[in-house]
């Protein structure tokens, strides 16, 4: 009797099929590839800047209006400094015109203000223009398949049509699949960074009128202690 020998099915590893996948895409598998990286790298840069900007709002208002209401003021102003948070930017330059006017608080912490928002927002626009090249690319790479494998059913012998006609498909199906799980989770880290970025402008700016009110109302009460003791 003869034995049949099964052939072993030979199982590609997680690199094997990562590099065979971008090398049957074609050239605009490593151009995506690159964009995507860029944008990872942004990402990345955006979420260690908001972890070091980022702070307990709360807490920090809470030490303050303690310091203030205790005639502390430059105790208010050191605990702002030990921060290299936003908020506590912010809250420190309005702190340092305590003994000034109202509307020069309010100046004071409204120019911080516009000072500190472009911080929370720089390279965003760069994160939501690779997404959108990510989905271009890969259209453009699906495009150059299908150009491919129809000049493969025109041109070529009937031998080898088969195999270019793969080869085509393959660009195609590669570039699209590359470019929207690039896209996807570009898109997805930037929203999530445009919603973190748009919560800590609102605690800024809500802390501040807090701070503001809170000095007013201190300066307030001095001043009609003043005119009694008079």
């Amino acid at each position: 009797m003869e034995e049949v020998v099964a052939n072993p099915v030979v199982q590609e590893s997680l690199i094997q099929w990562t590099a065979r996948f971008m090398t049957e895409g074609g050239i605009f598998m490593w151009i995506i590839a690159v964009v995507w990286c860029a944008g990872i790298a942004i990402a990345a840069e955006r979420l260690k800047a908001y972890f070091k900007y980022n702070i307990d709002g709360t807490s920090l208002m809470g030490n303050i209006k303690k310091s203030v209401i205790g005639n502390q003021v430059q105790e208010a102003i050191q605990t702002c400094s030990e921060s290299p948070a936003l908020l506590s930017f912010v809250m420190k330059n309005g702190l340092k015109r305590a003994n000034q006017s109202k509307e020069q608080i309010q100046d004071a912490l409204e120019a911080s203000i516009l000072e500190t928002v472009p911080k929370i927002e720089r390279r965003l626009g760069y994160l939501a223009l690779a997404a959108n090249l990510s989905t271009l690319l890969g259209l453009l790479g699906t495009i150059q398949g299908l150009i491919q494998s129809f000049a493969a059913v025109a041109q070529a012998e009937a031998s080898q049509k088969a195999q270019l006609l793969a080869e085509g498909i393959a660009v195609a199906m590669n570039t699209t699949a590359l470019g929207l799980v690039s896209a996807i989770s570009l898109m997805v880290v930037h929203s999530y960074l445009m919603a973190r970025g748009e919560q800590m402008i609102q605690e800024i700016e809500e802390n501040s009128v807090k701070l503001l009110d809170l000095l007013a109302t201190k300066k307030g009460s001095v001043s009609q202690s003043t005119d009694k003791a008079a």
